[in-house]
């Protein structure tokens, strides 16, 4: 089952040498979710062949505008193609007020409903579930309130064992009752068939952790142990160390050693700062610490539990 994140925008507060600010593309089961929306991200979409109607929730790291000043852009955007589904966004509060502030200056009343639901930035907690996936907050470490967000899968019941169910020649009626646990009677015997000899185990839940802008931080590290796949800002280099400490954000030894310490599969570092054209050096940096880091460019996508990334979108 599908499992993966488009990175549409790597860098930090400007665009330049061909990356833009930060947005990412969730997608957990085939459910799309938008992960920060910075200036210019429907375009993005565009480019990366995002299939961008199907979003149903935003998240929203934070109020600094290269993580949001795309988002009114894409609500505009969904009204004038007359959006009838919900669309739910979940970031800090004043966000809201901003949103509505400048719809309001416009008179665009909306098509669609547009529901917002404040994060609390200091808690890890569950924001979000259905039943493929479950979102939380991470509390960050930034100068102004900050979440980052953890995707963790999510399963119901036990697999269904298609070869079994086809070896005994049962119909495919039955598969949802099997789903849901229940022993099955076959009705070529009349045998209880029990419901462990028609299931198997899922395999374990895959994790995905977008950490946004944060100074090193202990708290990240506890919020994300074991993950699969986590993000973690790398504005600066390591000689820059006390630069990103009076700004509140991350050099490349620090993302590696919460990636280490976390004890997680692979690391992507972004939110890249444009004073750095060539990221080559970053990158190296954090390898020497965390050898199975990757960057986090546009157009990338990565499957989550696969360390090698690719280039379409699904």
């Amino acid at each position: 089952m599908t499992f993966n994140v488009t990175i549409i925008g790597s860098n930090s507060a400007v665009p330049a040498h061909g990356r833009h600010p930060s947005a990412q593309v969730v997608n957990v089961h085939d459910y799309l979710f938008l992960v920060d929306c910075g200036e210019g991200t429907q375009m993005r979409f565009h480019e990366h062949q995002v299939k961008w109607n199907r979003i149903k929730q935003i998240f929203i790291s934070h109020l600094h505008g290269d993580h949001y000043f795309g988002l009114v852009g894409l609500i505009s955007t969904y009204h004038l193609l007359q959006r009838n589904k919900p669309l739910d966004i979940y970031g800090p509060e004043g966000l809201e007020a901003i949103i509505r502030l400048q719809l309001e200056a416009g008179h665009t009343t909306l098509c669609y409903p547009l529901q917002f639901h404040v994060i609390d930035t200091t808690v890890s907690k569950v924001i979000f579930e259905d039943k493929g996936v479950e979102v939380m907050t991470i509390p960050l470490h930034h100068r102004i309130p900050c979440a980052g967000f953890l995707f963790r899968e999510k399963f119901e019941g036990r697999k269904v064992d298609k070869e079994k169910l086809a070896a005994l020649q049962l119909p495919l009626h039955l598969i949802p009752p099997i789903k849901h646990g229940e022993d099955i009677t076959d009705p070529h015997t009349g045998r209880i068939i029990p419901n462990k000899e028609l299931t198997v185990p899922h395999p374990p839940a895959r994790s995905y952790a977008y950490c946004s802008d944060t100074a090193y931080s202990e708290t990240v590290i506890e919020c994300v142990k074991g993950v699969d796949l986590v993000y973690h800002d790398c504005t600066f280099d390591k000689a820059s160390e006390a630069r990103a400490a009076a700004t509140f954000h991350g050099t490349t030894e620090q993302a590696a050693r919460v990636a280490d310490a976390a004890g997680a599969s692979q690391l992507l570092i972004g939110h890249f700062s444009a004073r750095f054209e060539n990221l080559d050096t970053l990158l190296e940096e954090a390898r020497a610490i965390f050898p199975a880091t990757e960057l986090a460019t546009e157009g990338s996508v990565f499957d989550v539990g696969v360390k090698a990334p690719h280039t379409a979108y699904n």
